[in-house]
């Protein structure tokens, strides 16, 4: 499962916004990396909380596992939305690994997106935000706080399952970004995400952080640690594909002075 980008880019010359304007604007605010950084575990941990806790909850109502993946889904789609909206504008609310590590690549030329070491700093405080938010749905729950999960996933189906879930991810944060649609990315991302929990085979987790969360609990929505290494190399697969489709729908992006952020509104740079 997954979720999402925005390009954090590097402080140039030009002068930005104020805060609370670029705030008020939906755009995304270029604050201290240490407040982004601990935007993206909060966000990341929340994620998890509420694909794990939403899980072990429709495990509990019904016995069905159709009713529990819905549960499962529709919580994630409504949870999604409102991490982005409310903390896109202060990281850009990547939550994903794969889609920093994309924003650092597609950007690195133009300066639009994350250096090596605010990438860096970001995945760490995925993965950290992504154990911690599984710990608190199991503590939530009166789980044992850490429980490997014995749910096997070790399938090629499922695989492929992961690489479309992040390719499409990928195309639908890149492809906002770059027809001017950005500040769509809240609702887009959330309903792509509902919808590939039910068209792939593996259920989307399209993110190795909340992968990795996921492994910490032995529940409705856990994955074994020993399926982690496939399922993760899928979804970096999954990702140059997305950006490769990128690419050959919308061509290679233009140098601009202008920064569109994928979770907000193109933010002005004035000279």
């Amino acid at each position: 499962m997954g979720v999402l980008l925005g390009a954090a880019r590097r402080p140039g010359p030009a002068r930005r916004l104020p805060q609370h304007a670029a705030a008020r604007r939906g755009g995304r605010v270029s604050g201290p990396l240490g407040r982004r950084v601990a935007a993206e575990a909060v966000g990341t941990g929340l994620l998890v909380a509420v694909v794990v806790g939403s899980g072990i909850q429709a495990a509990e109502l019904s016995r069905d596992v159709g009713v529990q993946l819905l549960a499962n889904s529709l919580a994630t789609v409504f949870g999604l939305a409102v991490l982005i909206t409310l903390l896109g504008p202060v990281s850009g609310a990547h939550f994903n690994p794969a889609v920093t590590l994309t924003a650092w690549f597609a950007g690195r030329r133009g300066g639009t997106g994350p250096n090596l070491r605010e990438g860096l700093a970001y995945v760490l405080a995925q993965l950290g935000g992504a154990v911690g938010g599984a710990v608190l749905a199991n503590a939530m729950f009166a789980e044992p706080l850490v429980k490997f999960s014995t749910h096997d996933r070790s399938a090629g189906h499922l695989w492929l399952g992961e690489v479309v879930a992040t390719a499409g991810l990928v195309l639908v944060i890149f492809g906002l970004e770059r027809i001017g649609r950005a500040a769509l990315a809240p609702t887009a991302v959330a309903c792509y995400i509902g919808a590939a929990y039910w068209f792939t085979s593996s259920t989307s987790f399209a993110n190795p952080a909340v992968t990795v969360g996921r492994a910490f609990t032995d529940t409705f929505a856990g994955i074994a640690p020993t399926s982690l290494a496939p399922f993760i190399a899928a979804q970096l697969l999954g990702a140059a594909l997305g950006l490769a489709a990128v690419t050959l729908v919308y061509g290679r992006p233009a140098r601009t002075a202008d920064v569109v952020v994928p979770h907000g509104e193109p933010e002005l740079a004035s000279s």
